[in-house]
């Protein structure tokens, strides 16, 4: 059986993600894992509606890992600043010229880590603030993961 480690802090941002189940999966995989808290960009969905409701839909995929520490930010860039301003690493998991394989990396005692959009990824503004772009090598004919299973391989690897 492989234990993750205790000591790494990890934040996991989401970046304007479309799926609702996608985001309710990867709450469920981030309290797994032990991330320390989710913040939610943009559009993407969130566990409680606009009235302040539990979202059914949200519940069905996460069973009941909408209570791990989320919030919700308009904006991307003064969350990732607050936090690399207290030491954290920013880790863009991304397919991109610049991204170096996961299997080689090791992953920092504090780090954010950025998943993206499922059609258009992670944002140019992040990528370019970025200390690290990390991919997760693919064969066969689609050479791309469904985020909620990327991020899901990446917290394993990195945690």
């Amino acid at each position: 059986m492989i234990y993750h480690s205790k000591t790494k802090k990890c934040v996991l941002i989401l970046e304007n993600i479309r799926s609702v189940e996608n985001t309710g999966s990867i709450f469920r995989t981030a309290q797994r894992f032990g991330v320390s808290k989710i913040i939610l960009v943009g559009t993407t969905p969130a566990p409680i509606d606009r009235f302040g409701r539990r979202r059914q839909d949200f519940s069905k995929v996460s069973l009941g890992a909408e209570d791990v520490d989320w919030e919700y930010v308009k904006e991307i860039g003064p969350a990732i600043e607050e936090l690399k301003d207290g030491g954290f690493q920013i880790i863009s998991l991304e397919q991109d010229p610049e991204a170096k394989n996961i299997k080689d990396f090791k992953a920092p005692e504090q780090f954010i880590l950025v998943v993206g959009n499922e059609v258009t990824g992670i944002s140019k503004e992040v990528l370019d603030i970025s200390d690290t772009i990390l991919e997760i090598p693919v064969e066969g004919e689609r050479k791309s993961l469904n985020v909620s299973v990327a991020t899901g391989v990446a917290l394993f690897m990195l945690l």
